[in-house]
C-alpha cells in the first residue's frame, strides 16, 4: 500500500531545494502553535518571525523546552495587535507568508482584509484544503471550505482561479476542475447546477484560465472513473478531478472532514487571494499536515515571485 503521506512528503521535499521563506507567526502563545513554527523551521520550510507578547512566548518556550533563541520576536500586547503587526510585516515586504498562532482565525483574517492596512488584492480571498487522501494518487484541492460562506457566481470565479493558481504552484500545469453539485445535469430548479454551467462557459471564453473545467458533477463521478462511465459522462475531468469546487462553505467543510475522519485523509490549509499566502493550522492537525501547510505556502510564495497572479475580471 502507498505510504499514506507520500504526497505530502513530495511537497515538503520540493521545498528543500530553496531557502526557507520568511514567515510572520501571529501570536504563537501556546505549545501547539509555537512547536509547529519550530518544526517547520527545522524542516527549512519557513524562517519564522514570532509576533506576540514576548514574555508569554518565552514562558511557553521555557515550559515546553522549546529553543527559540535563533528567532526574532516582535513584541505586541495582545492577539489583535499580533495580527495587525504580522500583516504590517507582510505589507512592508519583510515576510512572504503569515502563519496563524493561538489566536482565532477571525482575528487574523480581520487584519488581513482591512481595506486600508490589510493585504487585499484584486482577487477575492478564499481558502483551499490540499488533501492527502490515501485512496487517491494525487493531492486533492477542495475550495472553499473555510472563508466564503455562500459564494456568489463572481466569488466562485475568484475561488476557482485561486485554486488553479495553487495547483500550478504545486506543479500541476493543467489541473482538472470539477464544479460540484448534487447531480451532473443542469437543472433550473437547482441553482448550483446552473452556476456550474455558467462557470464552464466563462472558462471557455477565457474568464477563468489555466485549468480544465467541467460541471455540474456529483462527487462520485468527479473522482471515480467507473462512476463516470456508468453515468456515460464524456468529460476530460469526470473521474479524475484535481480540484473540487464546492457549492458553499458548509458542503466544503463537511466534505473535507468526512475525508479526514472516515477516509484517513490529512488536510493542509492555506488562504489565497491576499498579498501573501496565509497558513491556517488547527490544534487537531497532525505534524505532517502542519508541515504540508507550510510547504504549500512556500511553493505559492515562490510562484508569486516568478509570476504575480493576474487580476480576475
Amino acid at each position: 500500500m502507498e505510504n499514506k503521506h507520500e504526497k505530502y512528503q513530495r511537497l515538503i521535499a520540493a521545498c528543500r531545494e530553496f531557502d526557507p521563506i520568511p514567515c510572520a507567526v501571529a501570536h504563537p502563545c501556546d505549545e501547539s502553535s509555537l512547536r509547529g513554527a519550530l518544526e517547520a523551521a527545522e524542516e527549512k520550510l519557513i524562517a519564522p518571525i514570532l509576533v506576540g507578547p514576548e514574555q508569554r512566548i518565552r514562558a511557553v518556550a521555557a515550559d515546553y523546552d522549546l529553543d527559540i533563541s535563533s528567532f526574532s520576536i516582535v513584541d505586541t500586547p495582545h492577539s489583535e495587535a499580533s495580527a495587525e503587526a504580522a500583516v504590517r510585516l507582510a505589507r512592508e515586504g519583510k515576510v512572504e507568508a503569515l502563519m496563524k498562532g493561538s489566536l482565532h482565525t477571525d482575528e487574523l483574517m480581520a487584519a488581513v482584509v482591512k481595506r486600508e492596512t490589510g493585504l487585499r488584492t484584486g482577487r477575492r480571498i478564499s481558502h483551499c484544503f490540499v488533501m492527502d487522501v490515501p485512496a487517491l494518487h494525487q493531492p486533492l484541492i477542495i475550495s472553499d471550505a473555510a472563508v466564503n460562506i455562500f459564494p456568489t457566481l463572481q466569488d466562485k470565479v475568484h475561488i476557482i482561479q485561486n485554486a488553479i493558481d495553487l495547483a500550478h504552484a504545486l506543479g500541476n500545469g493543467a489541473p482538472k476542475v470539477a464544479i460540484l453539485s448534487a447531480m451532473e445535469t443542469v437543472n433550473p430548479t437547482v441553482p448550483t447546477t446552473v452556476e456550474a454551467g455558467a462557470l464552464c462557459k466563462m472558462a471557455d471564453r477565457g474568464q477563468i484560465t489555466g485549468g480544465i473545467l467541467d460541471g455540474p458533477l456529483a462527487l462520485d463521478n468527479a473522482i471515480d472513473l467507473n462512476a463516470a462511465k456508468i453515468k456515460k459522462i464524456a468529460s476530460p475531468v469526470a473521474g479524475q478531478a484535481d480540484i473540487l469546487i464546492v457549492p458553499d462553505l458548509e458542503a466544503g467543510n463537511m466534505l473535507a472532514k468526512s475525508l479526514t475522519f472516515m477516509a484517513g485523509a490529512d488536510a493542509a490549509g492555506i488562504v489565497l487571494g491576499a498579498r501573501v499566502p496565509v497558513i491556517l493550522t488547527s490544534r487537531a492537525d497532525s505534524l505532517i499536515a502542519r508541515l504540508a501547510s507550510c510547504a504549500v505556502a512556500s511553493l505559492v510564495a515562490r510562484a508569486r515571485r516568478e509570476q504575480p497572479p493576474k487580476v480576475v475580471a
